[in-house]
């Protein structure tokens, strides 16, 4: 499990990351003093973090538990190839 929590942190900052790059481009264009610049994209990057780690968890609460196991298609049913034997006066014209 400790794996699992890691690589979603890593994906989490990583779109953290990202989206404060892509806000760093946009506001860099604007007419905005550099104290603004720099605080909107740390403000950006610290909530892109945390609204994807809170949709990870609605996920999670949303997704059935694992321990349930995978429901069978069919219950026990024992598969044969052999056809059933019919007589001649059987068969339907």
């Amino acid at each position: 499990m400790y794996s699992y929590t890691r690589a979603i942190v890593v994906r989490n900052f990583a779109i953290a990351i990202v989206n404060g790059a892509i806000t760093l481009i946009i506001l860099l264009i604007a007419p905005l003093g550099l104290m603004a610049v720099i605080s909107n994209t740390f403000l950006v990057t610290v909530a892109s973090f945390f609204t994807a780690t809170f949709a990870d968890g609605v996920i999670r609460f949303l997704q059935p538990a694992r321990s349930m196991g995978e429901i069978p298609l069919h219950q026990n049913t024992p598969y044969s190839s052999q056809l059933d034997s019919r007589s001649s006066n059987e068969i339907e014209r």
